[in-house]
């Protein structure tokens, strides 16, 4: 588990990983982003009545070349949430506690666009589009301890959470849409 994740943020923090972005001339040094356990559990416990925890993201940080956020989002036991798809930021989820049932890809049920000017497309994950469900995706069971991906452009929805779920989120923007935080 630790191994994946580690995996997954070396890949993210490689210029390899951006071939059309300069790499840092030798001798300087760029300053590494760090997230406590505190900064995580006050993001999940900011408001334990809510569906999901409002502004998720706990820090916003320039990647050179992209923005990258990294969050963490608590999700109770309730009727299913809605489906997302967001446009130009992908998201890597990594369960910490909890598990669901997670939808991805197929085709939105009643997709509408979130407006431009709201506080989730602003300061969360940019662009996208929200709906009732999805029809025709690919249903995974996912738990603590498992990593999913989901490019941007990919609808994706809880359609059944066991209990609870909290994982971390890491948001890559290469549009910079996210303000740096």
């Amino acid at each position: 588990m630790k191994l994946m994740l580690s995996l997954i943020v070396i890949l993210l923090a490689s210029p390899a990983a951006v071939p059309d972005v300069p790499r840092a001339q030798e001798g300087t040094s760029a300053q590494a982003t760090y997230v406590s356990l505190a900064d995580v559990q006050g993001t999940v416990n900011r408001s334990p009545q809510a569906g999901v925890n409002p502004q998720p993201n706990i820090r916003v940080v320039d990647a050179g070349g992209y923005n990258v956020a990294v969050g963490a989002i608590h999700r109770a036991q309730s009727p299913p949430g809605v489906a997302a798809v967001h446009f130009k930021v992908s998201e890597i989820y990594h369960v910490i506690d909890g598990g669901g049932t997670l939808v991805t890809g197929g085709t939105m049920i009643n997709s509408k666009p979130r407006p431009p000017d709201s506080e989730s497309v602003k300061l969360e994950d940019g662009p996208g589009a929200s709906g009732t469900g999805i029809q025709g995706g690919v249903t995974r069971q996912i738990k603590t301890g498992d990593v999913v991906v989901i490019p941007a452009g990919v609808p994706h929805w809880f359609s059944e959470i066991n209990g609870s779920i909290t994982y971390l989120v890491v948001r890559v923007d290469p549009a910079r849409i996210l303000p740096v935080k």
